[in-house]
C-alpha cells in the first residue's frame, strides 16, 4: 500500500518524495522499492509534528512548500497533490492550502466524522467544524429530515500543503482550545492567525484504507487497472 502511495506521489510535480516513518519495517520495505526514507520519532502527537521533523532534519528552507500525503491513500490522484502546492504558491498570505468537496446528503452534513469548512469570498478558511456549518436556521426549524437547499456545504478533504516556516511555528504552539474541543488540528493554525486557503478539489480522492474491507476494495480496483 505504501508503495502505491509513493508511486502516486512520484507522478505529481513534486521535486522530491520522502517516506517519513518511525517503523523500521516500513523503512526496510520502502528502501527495497527505491524510496527515500526519513526515520522520525515515535513520540509525535500528530502527522504535522512528524512532517516538521523531516523538514528540519533535511534542512528545508523556510519558504519551501511541502505536501503531506497519508500512507493509507493508495488511490490519491497526483493532480490534487499538484493543486494544493500550486494554490499555496499563488497565495503568499497563506501558510497552508487544502481542499474540499460538496456535501450532497443530509446524512453527511449531520455526521460529526465529516468535517465541514466555510470560507470567505477569496477561499480563505473561516472555520472548520464537525458540526453542520453554516447552520441552516430557517430550513432546520421546519425539518431536519431533508437536505436544505440554497447553500453549497463543503466537506474538508485532509490534503495539506504547508510552508516550512508555518510548520516550524506550529510545533512550538500548544494545542489551542478550539482544536481540543473539536479534535481538529488545523484549528491550531487558525487560532494563531495562519491563513488557510481552501479550494474545490479538481478530482475527488477515493476513500483511504481504514479497514480490512477498504483494503479489499482498493486491491480490487488496483488489480482491475
Amino acid at each position: 500500500m505504501v508503495q502505491h502511495v509513493y508511486e502516486r506521489a512520484c507522478e505529481s510535480e513534486a521535486t522530491r518524495v520522502i517516506i517519513a516513518t518511525d517503523d523500521e519495517r516500513i523503512a526496510e520495505v520502502a528502501l527495497e522499492f527505491g524510496a527515500e526514507v526519513c526515520m522520525t520519532s515515535a513520540e509525535h502527537p500528530s502527522g504535522t509534528d512528524r512532517l516538521q521533523e523531516v523538514v528540519h532534519k533535511l534542512g528545508f528552507y523556510a519558504d519551501d512548500i511541502v505536501v503531506n500525503v497519508q500512507g493509507d491513500e493508495p488511490l490519491i490522484p497526483p493532480r490534487i497533490i499538484n493543486q494544493v502546492a500550486h494554490n499555496l504558491m499563488a497565495m503568499p498570505t497563506a501558510g497552508i492550502a487544502t481542499l474540499s468537496e460538496p456535501i450532497e446528503t443530509l446524512e453527511a452534513l449531520l455526521n460529526p466524522n465529516v468535517v465541514k469548512v466555510v470560507t470567505d469570498h477569496q477561499g480563505m478558511a473561516l472555520y472548520f467544524s464537525r458540526a453542520p456549518i453554516p447552520w441552516p436556521r430557517d430550513a432546520f426549524m421546519q425539518s431536519q429530515d431533508v437536505m436544505p437547499e440554497g447553500f453549497s456545504w463543503q466537506r474538508h478533504i485532509g490534503m495539506y500543503a504547508y510552508r516550512v516556516k508555518m510548520l516550524n511555528d506550529f510545533v512550538c504552539w500548544p494545542p489551542a482550545p478550539l482544536e481540543q474541543t473539536e479534535c481538529l488540528e488545523q484549528l491550531r493554525a487558525l487560532w494563531h492567525g495562519v491563513g488557510i486557503h481552501v479550494d474545490a478539489a479538481d478530482e475527488a480522492p477515493p476513500a483511504g484504507v481504514d479497514t480490512p474491507e477498504d483494503l479489499e476494495r482498493v486491491a480490487t480496483i488496483l488489480l482491475a487497472r
